[in-house]
Order: C-alpha cells, then sequence, then structure tokens
C-alpha cells in the first residue's frame, strides 16, 4: 500500500509526501533524513493521510494536493476526501 501524507510544520506550513509506511516517513522527517523542505521546516504532527494500491495513483494525489492553497488542504484535513 501507498499513503499519501500531509505534515504540519513548526512555522504552520504543511508539507505534501508519498510513502509505504507513514511512522517510518514521520520519523524520517523528525530527524532530518526526510524531504529537503522538512529539512529546514520541522515537522511537528502528522495531520492526514489517504491509502492507495499503487505508487502512480499517490503520486498524482501528491501533486494534486500540492498544486492547491493552503485553505482548500485545510478543508482536506477537517472533513476528509469526498466519496464520488
Amino acid at each position: 500500500m501507498w499513503y499519501v501524507y500531509i505534515v504540519k510544520c513548526e512555522d504552520g506550513s504543511f508539507y505534501t509526501g508519498i510513502t509505504t509506511d507513514t511512522r517510518r516517513r514521520f520519523g524520517e522527517h523528525k530527524t532530518g533524513k526526510g524531504g529537503h523542505y522538512t529539512k529546514s521546516h520541522k515537522i511537528t504532527k502528522l495531520l492526514y493521510t489517504e491509502k492507495y494500491t499503487n505508487q502512480k495513483d499517490a503520486l498524482r494525489r501528491e501533486f494534486q494536493i500540492k498544486g492547491w492553497r493552503k485553505d482548500k488542504k485545510i478543508k482536506l484535513i477537517k472533513f476528509g476526501k469526498p466519496n464520488i
């Protein structure tokens, strides 16, 4: 399984990524071994995850979410992914 996740950083910004293991990846971010962004923007909390069966779909969703403004990401975190 693949997961798209959103974490909150100390400065209030969000970071979106993908992984096969959210617990491991969160730990990597916390110790500075995660993405470049989270090395300079320390993460504080895992806010949101979505599960996907393959990497291609997870990457597509990650790219989509990364293109959103913060207010739209907040709505996703608060209300979840709509069922279509």
